[in-house]
């Protein structure tokens, strides 16, 4: 399924900002697929594999 910046930042409990920020600046965080110009979409389970790594490395 395919996530809008909207559902992504309410499913990382982060603002829009933040996550175009990871975008940028962790190569770990999922690149959002662009459907068209201004019309971006990321994958559910790349986002929730992401969220599932990071929260495996904060723990240890």
């Amino acid at each position: 399924m395919l996530q809008t910046v909207d559902q992504v930042a309410e499913k990382l409990t982060i603002s829009r900002a933040t996550v175009w920020r990871y975008v940028r600046s962790d190569p770990q965080f999922p690149a959002p697929i662009k459907l068209s110009p201004g019309c971006a979409r990321w994958r559910a389970d790349e986002v929730d594999h992401w969220l599932a790594t990071r929260e495996r490395a904060n723990a240890g």
